[in-house]
């Protein structure tokens, strides 16, 4: 299983499933990152956290932790 963490910078993944429960997966799910929605990987930090993502058209940055709930291919 490949998640957002594991992705390289330049990269573009599609969202295969959401893993996590309630109040977390939900967050994610109203920052606009669903299934088949696709991700491009603008940049990560020296340490590997954040992650910043450009998701329908507006940048977003995603701690790591929030990276390893969602899976891509």
């Amino acid at each position: 299983m490949n998640t957002l963490r594991q992705a390289k910078v330049g990269q573009t993944v599609t969202v295969v499933k959401l893993h996590g429960e309630g109040a977390v997966k939900r967050r994610i799910m109203d920052m606009g990152i669903t299934k088949g929605t696709e991700i491009y990987i603008r940049k990560v930090a020296p340490l590997g956290d954040p992650i910043e993502v450009t998701v329908r058209g507006y940048e977003l940055s995603l701690r790591r932790e929030d990276g390893e709930m969602v899976e891509i291919r």
